[in-house]
């Protein structure tokens, strides 16, 4: 399995020949930024998760300029932006919308609590009703804070999970290499 992701994964010559990371020159071609080490993976997966839910364009170029910057694993970094991809774009995006709005108590627009009002009331409420324009840009606030949490919080997550996933491989091996009470 471990083989078959490496083959998916981009080698330091086809990231340089990229358009869009070339100008990231030399500092590209790091060896270190291309050894799989658990720091180094739990790093440049948690960049890219953190990057591929915090901005909806250019989050490869982007997550790799970071990984190359703070010594992360590149091929991990671009790998993990794919979190959000064509088809778990709009659920997530909903998803972050309404944390934010949540988090910043904003009311959810098709919420079916209506309060009752007059008749000249509801004509004048109609009159000063928001223009479509209005109504999408206020979903920036509560979108951009829920985008925020989710970057902040799952790019955590990933860095913790990465960690421990390969320590507890690690120790795994070792104990069936020595032959300890899992490996007999």
């Amino acid at each position: 399995m471990i083989e078959q992701l490496r083959r998916l994964l981009p080698t330091p010559e086809a990231a340089a020949s990229n358009r869009w990371l070339r100008w990231l020159g030399p500092a590209l071609h790091h060896p270190r930024l291309w050894r799989a080490s658990r720091r180094a993976v739990a790093l440049g997966a948690a960049i890219g998760v953190f990057f591929g839910f915090l901005i909806p364009i250019a989050q490869i170029p982007v997550s790799a300029a970071v990984a190359v910057a703070l010594r992360a694993h590149v091929p991990s970094a671009m790998a993990s932006t794919l979190v959000t991809n064509p088809i778990t774009f709009p659920p997530v995006y909903y998803a972050a919308w309404q944390v934010g709005g949540w988090l910043l108590s904003e009311p959810v627009p098709g919420d079916t609590a209506v309060p009752a009002v007059r008749a000249d009331e509801t004509a004048a409420a109609s009159a000063e009703d928001l223009g479509w324009w209005d109504r999408i840009t206020g979903v920036g606030k509560p979108l951009l804070l829920g985008l925020t949490v989710f970057a902040c919080g799952f790019g955590a997550l990933v860095y913790l999970g990465v960690g421990w996933i390969w320590r507890w491989r690690v120790l795994s091996r070792r104990r069936r290499r020595l032959g300890g009470p899992s490996g007999r």
